[in-house]
């Protein structure tokens, strides 16, 4: 299992330098500037700024330098729009609002997701089965762009039960609903791929075997059907995870949450490339340990796999 690990770590970090350097030549060649607006400055204010922020040196020099404050110091470098925070103090602002309500949101899908996919593969065909599926169904074809003001609209301007905005220091009541919104897409997903998992693993000739050997029916699902189920349903949550965090633009615009979401945006608007660019990696980076998790994960489940 090590030897497992050290090898997809070792795949890991070189793609995450090829994501820094891909980033770093993309946003070179992205047209605009951050230093251009309606009125062109002298050419004189521009090579002094190019200067304060290194940008008249070699391009190969910059990317050196650019990785190197990455590797040795975790340093994104300054923000090209806010003279006095670098992109550091931004994602350290936004990043921890942005993981806090993605990681309830993530629980709350992968919870609820099994729990309604489980259910409905082991009472197929019953009531049960199809109220599932109509809830699954009805929350997939539902975005989230959509249900957030449906439930601004139900809960906060119709019962006036909880705020429709902001985040107050990440209290309870103002959590609820971008968690809501941000997970419901996601729980549908994985409760599908649940209910069609079960359902082949509850036809397989070892669940008959524990099922002709007398074992109760929680014990075949809970001890030998489950864990082999969730084998695709593994595969599936880490990118779901770093959906969560990725696709959170929607409700940091619309909660008005201050998360990292949020920031990506205004720093696009802005041409903050240095903001872009930090942001991208931190995502990519993020993409990439989900996807270590998951193979770890997976082999633990699955001895097939590491072998």
């Amino acid at each position: 299992m090590l030897i497992f690990i050290l090898k997809r770590l070792a795949i890991s970090i070189p793609t995450l330098l090829v994501l820094i350097i891909a980033s770093f030549i993309l946003m070179k060649i992205a047209p605009g500037s951050p230093f251009t607006g309606e009125k062109n400055l002298p050419p004189e204010t521009l090579k002094n700024i190019f200067a304060r922020y290194g940008l008249d040196k070699p391009q190969w020099q910059q990317l050196l330098e650019y990785i190197w404050n990455i590797v040795a110091h975790f340093d994104f470098g300054p923000s090209f729009k806010y003279k006095d925070r670098s992109v550091n103090d931004i994602i350290a602002q936004g990043f921890p609002v942005t993981l806090t309500y993605g990681f309830w949101s993530f629980l709350l899908a992968a919870l609820v997701g099994i729990g309604l996919g489980a259910v409905a593969a082991v009472k197929q065909n019953s009531w049960i089965d199809y109220l599932s599926v109509g809830v699954t169904i009805g929350a997939q074809v539902v975005p989230n762009f959509v249900l957030a003001p449906i439930l601004v609209l139900i809960f906060t301007l119709g019962l006036h039960w909880l705020p429709g905005g902001g985040w107050n220091g990440g209290k309870w009541n103002y959590i609820i609903l971008p968690v809501i919104a941000l997970s419901t897409t996601y729980m549908a997903n994985i409760a599908r791929i649940t209910r069609s998992s079960m359902l082949e693993v509850l036809h397989s000739n070892f669940i008959r075997t524990a099922r002709a050997k007398g074992l109760p029916g929680y014990k075949v699902v809970l001890k030998h059907a489950l864990k082999p189920a969730l084998l695709p349903v593994v595969s599936y949550l880490g990118p779901v995870f770093v959906g969560m965090i990725t696709g959170s633009v929607v409700v940091d615009l619309y909660f008005s949450t201050g998360g990292i979401g949020q920031a990506f945006v205004n720093s696009a608007l802005n041409r903050d490339y240095s903001t872009i660019l930090g942001v991208t990696i931190l995502l990519g980076a993020l993409t990439i340990a989900g996807n270590l998790a998951v193979d770890i994960l997976y082999a633990w489940i699955d001895p097939k796999i590491r072998y």
